[in-house]
């Protein structure tokens, strides 16, 4: 045995961390010394005092020596193949084995994911880049990989190397990705890579595609393997593949996590389903007071939204994010769902729960821009990174946030496949993706010289249209049956057209003009409401330009709007009545539905991320009957297939009489697809009940009141048709019969021909 030839420079560049491949030195050599090939050992040890090379199979030991620094340990040793040796390291009075990181050379990723990944198509980079469990050569460990390619150096920061930057120095490959395999650690780990930059500056950062997060205020990444939960959904995954959701009933049920409900040691309280559980309903977070798991949620959200009948949940962004009060709009931890309420099984767990209960699950998803916390994606590898350089196009200065660069491939695709990585891994059904509007305008919220044209001079963002393209193709591609939702308040063209035909792929649209129009109109006294029919009529002139959803959201409820209840005039019976007729309205109006948690019981206050929803209400018995009246518009609007199946066909909705501004009352017929039914809603917008009301209908006979928003069971004045009305042969609004109706106050009625008892007395 005899020591290897190795340059001092070499040796520094190991020891100062500055040599972007290591493998280079470290690890097992093979080299050439008298006539034999021989294989020259070396480890850079930080701690250590004393080194030997083991070889299990032969038994055999052989010390390693310091020559050039007291921890840069090397040997030679003479043997035809050297394979899965170990190193004994000597630290103080601690000894331990372990196997060489540098001795698995061979790379995770090949050079095809790699070109993929630099052309921006790799849609499943997840499985390359972060932490994987693995195995090479029969060794189980982990193998890391990071995109950093401005780092003069990158290290593995973790438990096992006791947070030290200089134990386990990555390698640099093409196109900028570093990689390293550590044997014989695996899930639970906690880890962080230290990058540095070429002035020396070092980066303590999370895992771009890290899996998990330790709770805030740490921000460390986990190891874990996404792969072992066992699914149940297989009959919902095959469902949603087959149908067609622009077709079906989609009414969202939308929630933030963190405020729905709280646990506490306390007292037993009434849940909202009504079971005992554990629970305080708290004003403030207090000593005590706890988030919901994944798993309680499962067990008390789920039953509760089904209940009142919703299709899906939309849930505020549950991937990881520093700041509670961000309400997971500002994301550190694109690939980890949060920690606050459990593990990433956790989350599984409750997606399969949902999809039992026959709930479809959508997550508010945040590609336009992302804080600037130490750990995060924000000057990531020493320079601009995911972000612009120049902030005239690189940061949301009213924000606070950065704007990622969507021209950089390997940014797109971090993004692209991160939509595709939450059906991919979490089955969720559908992404709504936030604030479509400040990424496609260059200009948005930006006074004049504080942004850049596009390269023809206009203040669109092709590369952000480009990339949402990008998305909607990927997703769509991979998972028919899904919903992709743009909250997108312009009128930028296209929005819900297919990619092929220019437009940007999603299949739904947030309403935000029938959003305002609707708050507008109600927020006024209904005196004045004669005067603004175009608010209610407005929304169907445009109404085929787009798939569109209506919603009413938490940005709705918040920041001194005041709560739904608390806009409507009136005294407390008329505020009541006029939410019942918005609602009524909006579930009859073409267009999927969404509204946020607390209105279907009528909650007074704002929403508060920081407390429980006022649940205290439902002991009222006004609030009861408006939870009820939810319970039944919802389970009315999926038993009715005219009222959904033809939401974006013009067959789907004709009006009857939308000019009748003196009352405030408009008419209209919805349509099926799939037959010939056909119903009939009336909605009067004052407290003023109509006697006698004549409405035009395309047929004859006997028109039952499937749904009348005034019915006592809802704290209604009770006022309506007995069940329904025939006929008279008298023409009106174009059509050759008409109906006597009663209209209630601040009412709306639904009415559907029965087929049945028409024939039966008519013959």
């Amino acid at each position: 045995m005899s020591m290897t030839t190795i340059a001092p420079e070499q040796v520094n560049s190991i020891v100062w961390n500055q040599h972007n491949d290591p493998f280079e030195i470290l690890g097992s050599h093979p080299i050439e010394q008298d006539g034999k090939t021989v294989w020259a050992v070396r480890a850079y040890l930080p701690n250590a005092s004393a080194a030997w090379v083991v070889l299990p199979e032969q038994r055999k030991e052989y010390p390693m020596q310091t020559v050039h620094h007291p921890q840069f340990f090397e040997c030679t040793i003479e043997t035809a193949e050297l394979a899965n040796y170990q190193l004994r390291i000597k630290e103080g009075e601690h000894e331990r084995v372990i196997y060489d990181p540098y001795a698995f050379r061979s790379p995770h990723l090949t050079d095809f994911d790699l070109h993929l990944f630099k052309e921006g198509n790799h849609h499943r980079i997840y499985e390359k880049l972060g932490a994987h469990p693995t195995e090479i050569d029969g060794v189980k460990g982990v193998y890391f990989a990071v995109w950093a390619p401005n780092a003069r150096n990158v290290s593995l920061l973790a438990d096992f190397n006791l947070w030290d930057g200089r134990k386990n120095q990555m390698r640099k490959g093409r196109t900028g990705v570093w990689e390293l395999f550590i044997p014989e650690i695996g899930v639970g780990e906690h880890y962080k890579y230290e990058i540095k930059n070429f002035e020396g500056h070092i980066y303590e950062k999370s895992d771009p595609y890290g899996f998990q997060q330790e709770p805030r205020p740490k921000t460390a990444s986990i190891v874990t393997d996404l792969n072992t939960y066992s699914w149940t959904d297989e009959a919902w995954m095959e469902k949603r593949r087959r149908s067609d959701p622009l077709t079906q009933p989609v009414s969202v049920y939308e929630v933030h996590l963190g405020s729905w409900l709280h646990a506490s040691s306390a007292e037993p309280a009434k849940l909202p389903n009504g079971e005992t559980e554990p629970v305080v309903i708290v004003s403030e977070l207090k000593p005590g007071a706890r988030f919901l798991t994944y798993r309680e949620l499962a067990d008390r959200l789920i039953p509760y939204v089904k209940e009142l009948g919703y299709t899906h949940l939309e849930l505020l962004p549950i991937a990881e994010h520093p700041f509670d009060g961000s309400w997971g709009y500002q994301v550190t931890g694109y690939y980890a769902p949060t920690s606050r309420f459990g593990s990433p099984e956790d989350f599984m767990y409750f997606v399969d729960k949902c999809h039992q209960n026959d709930l479809g699950v959508i997550v508010d998803w945040v590609p336009g821009h992302f804080p600037k916390d130490g750990h995060g994606l924000a000057f990531f590898d020493g320079s601009h990174l995911y972000e612009h350089s120049d902030p005239r196009k690189g940061e949301h200065k009213g924000w606070g946030t950065l704007v990622f660069n969507y021209g950089r491939h390997e940014v797109s695709n971090f993004l692209a496949a991160n939509a595709l990585f939450w059906f991919d891994k979490y089955h969720i059904d559908g992404i709504r993706v936030d604030a479509v509007a400040s990424m496609l305008y260059n200009d948005y919220c930006r006074e004049p010289g504080e942004w850049l044209p596009n390269k023809y001079g206009g203040r669109e963002n092709l590369e952000a249209a480009d990339f949402l393209r990008q998305v909607n193709h990927i997703i769509f591609s991979y998972f028919p049956g899904i919903l992709s939702i743009a909250e997108e308040s312009t009128s930028w063209p296209m929005v819900s057209w297919p990619t092929y035909t220019g437009g940007l792929g999603f299949n739904l649209k947030w309403d935000m003009g029938w959003m305002h129009d609707m708050l507008d109109y109600f927020s006024m006294d209904p005196w004045f409401r004669q005067f603004h029919q175009n608010n209610i009529t407005f929304s169907m002139w445009y109404n085929h330009s787009e798939n569109f959803m209506l919603a009413l959201s938490h940005d709705e409820v918040v920041h001194g709007k005041k709560n739904i209840i608390g806009k409507m005039p009136g005294d407390t019976w008329q505020k009541l009545a006029n939410v019942r007729c918005l609602f009524s309205y909006m579930f009859a109006h073409p267009g999927k539905k969404t509204m946020f948690m607390s209105m279907e019981f009528g909650q007074w206050s704002e929403w508060n991320d920081w407390t429980d929803l006022r649940w205290d209400l439902l002991q009222h018995e006004a609030h009861q009957r408006l939870k009820r009246f939810f319970q039944d518009l919802n389970h009315l609007y999926r038993s009715e297939p005219v009222l959904y199946t033809q939401d974006f066909a013009q067959p789907g909705f004709e009006w009857i009489d939308c000019s009748d501004n003196r009352h405030s009352v408009v008419s209209f017929i919805r349509r099926d697809q799939d037959s010939d039914d056909f119903a009939i809603v009336v909605c009067n917008f004052t407290p003023q009940p109509h006697s006698h009301y004549r409405i035009g209908v395309p047929q004859k006979g006997f028109y039952t009141e499937l749904f009348n928003s005034d019915a006592r069971p809802y704290g209604g004045s009770n006022m309506g048709n007995l069940g329904g009305k025939w006929t008279n042969d008298w023409s009106l609004h174009s059509h050759p019969y008409s109906l006597d109706l009663c209209l209630p106050p601040l009412g709306v009625l639904i009415l559907k021909l029965d087929k049945k008892k028409t024939a039966e007395v008519m013959g």
